[in-house]
């Protein structure tokens, strides 16, 4: 009991509470071993089940709020990933658990229902097994009713199956005080949730009790827990591959600009080579038109003076 108190105290006050103002303690971190790791993450589970048959015990580790409001204003790195794996490994694990229990139940109904339908039932069992049919064939329409939004008619299809439970135990009170006993007869179904066995067609206070039960709101819990975790996988996911997909398309973007620039630029140098041959072209092409229409001049007019005299004082000299 002392030791509850401490621990008590020391969550609502801190370690350091007895000691003097003027003493700083040691500065204290979510990332001490001290914390519980699943209570800085979400929630403890050795809290969910206190004093049920699946009582994990007491946490040996300290629940301080204070250090779960540091944890979770910390960003996001290795440590809190483990941290993260850690409780998702042990509520998984918690969660087959139970649902091999669910199995193993399962098939035990099966079994008992299988030597049940193998043993006469007398006339009075029959009438009980057909009013339990009736009241679960009128649970399932309610609920169908439910659904689709039609609240009066579920309303009615519930008060009628609470007047047949009635008459259904008014019989069984009255075959039982003639000597008959049907707590055999009544048919069990197990617990999706928390593998508990249920009385099919029970009264609804005792269904909504188990409901309120701690057993059953521990599991439901562990199974919310994992479904969210696995949500937000998927999301991170999701947006890793929105996040790829865009970056391609930029890439393909940029590809397609570098490539459409290479190509004006491409077609650039190819008007300026075909510009310069046009001029080129343009520019021999006036050149020859000059020099035809200029007028010839003789080979002999072509040579200077001084060759043409010459060549005559030859020509004499040879005659």
């Amino acid at each position: 009991m002392v030791d509850y108190m401490r621990e008590q105290l020391d969550e609502l006050m801190g370690r350091n509470r007895n000691l003097p103002a003027d003493q700083k303690g040691k500065e204290r971190s979510w990332k001490d071993s001290e914390n519980c790791k699943f209570f800085l993450h979400s929630f403890c589970p050795h809290d969910l089940f206190v004093n049920t048959k699946s009582d994990l015990g007491p946490c040996t580790k300290l629940h301080d709020e204070e250090m779960r409001k540091m944890y979770q204003e910390a960003a996001r790195c290795s440590r809190k990933l483990d941290i993260e794996n850690e409780f998702v490994r042990f509520i998984s694990n918690m969660i087959q658990e139970v649902d091999r229990k669910i199995q193993k139940g399962k098939q035990r109904l099966d079994l008992m229902n299988s030597k049940l339908d193998q043993r006469p039932l007398s006339k009075q069992a029959e009438t009980i097994a057909n009013i339990n049919d009736k009241i679960s064939k009128l649970i399932r329409e309610a609920e169908e009713a439910g659904v689709r939004g039609d609240v009066d008619q579920a309303q009615n299809l519930m008060e009628l199956c609470d007047k047949m439970k009635e008459d259904k135990d008014a019989l069984i009170k009255q075959y039982e005080s003639c000597g008959f006993n049907f707590s055999e007869q009544k048919e069990m179904e197990v617990c999706s949730t928390c593998a508990a066995f249920l009385v099919i067609g029970d009264a609804q206070s005792r269904i909504d009790d188990h409901l309120m039960g701690k057993q059953h709101i521990g599991y439901s819990k562990l199974r919310k827990a994992l479904q969210d975790h696995k949500a937000y996988i998927e999301k991170e996911l999701k947006e890793q591959r929105s996040g790829s997909s865009s970056s391609s398309r930029r890439r393909d973007d940029r590809y397609r600009d570098d490539h459409r620039r290479d190509r004006d630029r491409q077609y650039d140098r190819r008007d300026r080579r075909r510009s310069r041959s046009r001029d080129k072209r343009d520019d021999y092409k006036s050149s020859r038109n000059d020099r035809r229409s200029s007028p010839k001049k003789s080979r002999r007019d072509s040579r200077s003076p001084d060759r043409r005299d010459r060549h005559r004082r030859d020509r004499r000299s040879r005659s």
